[in-house]
């Protein structure tokens, strides 16, 4: 009790009271810290997630160019109301190869992170084209520009090989192969379809996103990336795993 009776020195010594602060933090911050360094990943590993494709990779950026995130986020909480609205949860392992991940809070569309297969190609073209042809009350803008803007794929191979120097496991094959791939994603009759899938999953679809097969399009990529949102994880039948000290 003695001890504040003299707190007064410390608020009239703002040099001591200074020290004080860095030792109460100092101590805070390594409790929280400290573990981390005995924790061979932070981040569970779930089956069923993988890097992205190269056309998926190539969306992403556009999703990220065009200012998507802004109004859209890819976090489902875990609360009552958005997960019987959009679904499970999200997964931080989800999210393990988005650099940056596209959490957030500001939704002036609905969250993104399940929207994979819940609409159709043509409906993602529509909604792009001319939004409130299909979601009346959207205030969102058009992009139609997309449609017709060729994807540019001369630094393809350098946009896996950067991924690379963040931790995405991007092996070489699947660098020296990004255009090949990035092509049969588009086709759906690529006879390079069976190697795409050996490569990145039997979960990766092949056919023409933008309906326009003798294109390849920025269209293309924004569609393919958002019809795999959400798709990667078989919440039927993933359980989370225990805590550590549970376990």
């Amino acid at each position: 009790m003695s001890m504040w009776k003299h707190h007064g020195k410390l608020e009239r010594h703002s040099l001591l009271l200074i020290i004080g602060i860095v030792l109460v933090v100092s101590i805070g911050g390594l409790v929280e810290i400290a573990p981390l360094f005995w924790i061979k990943n932070t981040i569970e590993k779930v089956e069923g997630v993988r890097p992205y494709t190269p056309l998926e990779l190539a969306g992403r950026d556009i999703y990220i160019r065009e200012g998507c995130y802004v109004c859209h986020s890819q976090m489902i909480r875990p609360l009552r109301d958005e997960v019987e609205r959009y679904g499970h949860y999200s997964l931080a392992a989800e999210s393990m190869y988005d650099h940056p991940f596209q959490w957030g809070s500001k939704r002036t569309g609905p969250d993104l992170a399940r929207v994979g297969g819940k609409y159709s190609d043509s409906w993602h073209r529509d909604h792009l084209i001319d939004p409130r042809s299909v979601v009346p009350e959207s205030v969102m803008p058009p992009y139609a520009f997309l449609a017709g803007k060729d994807l540019r794929t001369q630094d393809l191979k350098a946009k896996l090989e950067a991924m690379t120097r963040v931790g995405v496991p991007y092996t070489q094959e699947q660098i020296d192969q990004s255009m090949t791939d990035l092509q049969a994603q588009a086709d759906p009759f690529s006879s390079d379809a069976v190697a795409l899938r050996r490569r990145y999953g039997d979960k990766v679809v092949n056919r023409d996103f933008d309906g326009d097969p003798a294109r390849l399009t920025e269209m293309d990529a924004l569609v393919a990336y958002l019809q795999m949102l959400g798709t990667l994880v078989d919440f039927s039948t993933y359980q989370a795993s225990a805590p550590a000290n549970e376990r």
